[in-house]
């Protein structure tokens, strides 16, 4: 016999959950709304960016790979878990280059948008690191600008799960640690316009260039131009 359906709270909200979700998967089932930037439907949770960190039983816990249980405790709109939500982000815009009035990702970027919901209007206090990364541009239909990675993983979960090629992966360890491809530059690898790793959606800013569409959705038509990161979760809500 297969183990019950149970419930538990977030917010003081209650949650109807499965055996076997993450407190992330059976919040987005019930139209609550936890932020994330490194977890991407369709590839395995990792638990990397900690956006998406809760309290769970009084405990800092990795929302999107943290298992939900019956009658537990959820923390995820406070004023302190959102502040640490806020530094995180703070520190990636810091650790890279994100120009967004100039790139092409600019409306449609998770970072940009998780910016705007964490209310990040004010001046930060981390010293901008200013890196300078070669942009390989040497594949015909395809770019690389890792000025604007995150450290996400979602191409190299994408190209390794999904698409089986393994075209992208770490070089380097903390603050140097960078996306490399595995050949010489990316012309000199089995990267393909068509692969899952290359979609639109897959790379949450602007670091994944496909050639030839950028600045193709007017201002007004980009994914978030209409509503916070996130509202299409909370939508489920008011259905």
């Amino acid at each position: 016999m297969s183990d019950p359906d149970f419930t538990f709270t977030i917010d003081g909200t209650t949650i109807p959950a499965k055996p076997g979700q993450t407190i992330m998967e059976a919040a987005d089932a019930a139209g609550v709304y936890i932020p994330r930037l490194c977890d991407h439907e369709g590839l395995r949770h990792q638990g990397g960016c900690r956006v998406c960190t809760v309290k769970a039983g009084g405990r800092s816990v990795a929302a999107c790979t943290q298992p939900a249980a019956p009658k537990l405790v959820v923390e995820n709109e406070t004023d302190h878990i959102n502040k640490l939500r806020r530094d995180l982000v703070e520190m990636l815009f810091h650790e890279g280059n994100h120009l967004c009035p100039i790139c092409e990702a600019s409306g449609n970027c998770e970072l940009q948008a998780m910016a705007y919901r964490l209310d990040m209007t004010g001046p930060t206090k981390f010293p901008y690191l200013e890196p300078c990364r070669a942009v390989d541009a040497s594949h015909p239909d395809i770019a690389l600008d890792t000025n604007r990675c995150i450290s996400c993983s979602r191409c190299i979960r994408a190209s390794q799960d999904v698409d089986h090629k393994g075209v992208f992966g770490y070089v380097g360890r903390g603050i140097h640690r960078r996306v490399a491809v595995n050949g010489s530059d990316l012309a000199h690898t089995d990267a393909d316009i068509t692969d899952h790793a290359i979609s639109a959606d897959v790379c949450p800013v602007g670091c994944i260039i496909r050639k030839g569409v950028g600045f193709a959705t007017p201002i007004g038509e980009r994914e978030f131009d209409h509503g916070l990161i996130g509202s299409d979760i909370e939508g489920k809500r008011r259905e």
